[in-house]
């Protein structure tokens, strides 16, 4: 056990080790990138080979990692992409970045982990480490992915090494990213959680090890639980204050002012992206196996999924007031992004408005830039083409409902001859033109 421990963190801090990372998206790319950028040779792993052949090529179908960065690490000859997994066994490390998505009723979909940690037993060998950083709820390392990897006939820590390691990807965040963001790390044993601290501190800035794969699970889910409730509770005041005719927005304004003890949360239309509207459901749903009911997180979810509702009947008393039906309305959503200036609509709630608007019996288009046609979607078959960005295409539409506050719909001119906008983000103003209802 030792010598094998030994023997992996000698290559593991001479940086000779190969890293392989399995799902080239928006966790696992940037993440390879940075193992290829700290000196490491990094192998990244993806079934589709469109993704695989760009990355070869030296390009990026990720708008926030520049092409330049792919172009970089390909010509150190120290990153590639591959569909053939048969060159796992190469790896010293794998690295899991995976979806977890969620079943019609709310349950943990595994399936995407548990295939793939069945696709790494394949190849497993001794003196391997492998790390689980897709986010799931607590005892998925040890409890789902252990039991696979032993029935190999190998052991932990005695022959391989296993951890779970929460991603905290922010896409397009300025200020942080995939190296400067502290690094949680738990294994399943202490050799587990000593392999994994050292590799990630061979690339990133801070490591934070803890004392289980449980503890790194449930923490990850702490912070997101957090952002869903905190979202919930500015989503329900803005119901609220909406019958009251206060304006939310001023109020957060005005209590966000005070130097401790708050912190501001803005409401919107609903949740997007990866993390907030799936992940506290893998905590509930884990919760009542020991006989618990996460009523906060159930509440939040209830809030925060019906805010698309909120938003479709704002834009339809909205259209009334001007005199028109909603049926046969003209409506222009802009924006399919989870939030602004990224190309990412994972779990976007602009899907569900445009989908909810149709069933009123609305005429709908969209307009983002980041998204020329619409991507089709686990849910959503839409087949819609973004329409221009211009001031006279936004004038033929009976309303525009801004849904994602992209920097490009901040533009005072693109509302000139705009007769209604329902602004879910507070980025339009009543001085630019047209009558603006906050939704």
């Amino acid at each position: 056990m030792t010598v094998i421990r030994d023997n992996l963190l000698d290559l593991i801090t001479s940086r000779e080790a190969t890293v392989g990372v399995i799902g080239m998206g928006y966790v696992g790319l940037p993440l390879a990138l940075v193992f290829c950028e700290a000196g490491f040779t990094a192998i990244g792993f993806d079934i589709d080979p469109e993704k695989t052949t760009s990355l070869n090529r030296g390009e990026s179908y990720i708008k926030h990692i520049g092409p330049e960065r792919v172009a970089t690490c390909r010509a150190t000859q120290r990153f590639s992409a591959t569909t053939d997994f048969f060159r796992l066994a190469a790896c010293d490390a794998v690295l899991i970045c995976v979806p977890t998505p969620l079943g019609r009723h709310r349950e943990p979909d595994l399936s995407f982990v548990l295939n793939t940690t069945r696709e790494v037993a394949a190849h497993l060998r001794p003196g391997q480490l492998v790390v689980l950083e897709s986010t799931t709820y607590p005892g998925t390392t040890d409890e789902e992915m252990l039991p696979i990897l032993v029935a190999t006939g190998l052991e932990t820590p005695r022959d391989f090494f296993l951890a779970f390691s929460p991603e905290r990807e922010d896409p397009g965040n300025p200020d942080f990213d995939t190296r400067t963001i502290p690094k949680v790390v738990g294994g399943v044993n202490t050799d587990s959680t000593a392999v994994a601290a050292a590799l990630y501190a061979q690339a990133l800035d801070e490591v934070v090890p803890v004392s289980h794969s449980r503890v790194a699970e449930a923490g990850k889910l702490l912070e997101n639980i957090y952002r869903s409730v905190n979202i919930a509770l500015v989503n329900e005041l803005k119901m609220t204050f909406d019958r009251m005719d206060i304006d939310m927005w001023e109020v957060i304004e005005a209590a966000k002012t005070k130097p401790f003890g708050f912190q501001a949360f803005y409401p919107g239309p609903g949740l997007g992206g990866h993390c907030i509207p799936l992940d506290p459901f893998y905590l509930s749903w884990k919760a009542s196996e020991y006989g618990m009911w996460t009523r906060f997180i159930d509440l939040a979810g209830e809030i925060n999924t019906r805010m698309p509702d909120w938003v479709v009947n704002k834009t339809v008393d909205a259209l009334n007031a001007a005199g028109k039906s909603i049926k046969d309305a003209r409506v222009l959503v802009l924006g399919l992004s989870y939030k602004a200036d990224i190309d990412d609509d994972r779990e976007s709630p602009s899907y569900e408005i445009i989908e909810l608007l149709r069933e009123r019996g609305a005429d709908v288009g969209y307009c983002d830039p980041y998204f020329p046609v619409m991507p089709a979607k686990r849910r959503y078959q839409l087949e819609l083409e973004s329409v221009p960005l211009s001031a006279g295409e936004f004038s033929k539409y009976d309303v525009l409902v801004l849904a994602t506050a992209h920097r490009e719909f901040a533009n005072p001119a693109l509302y000139l001859s705009t007769k209604l906008v329902v602004d879910t983000r507070h980025v339009v103003s009543a001085d630019w033109g047209p009558m603006v209802v906050r939704a």
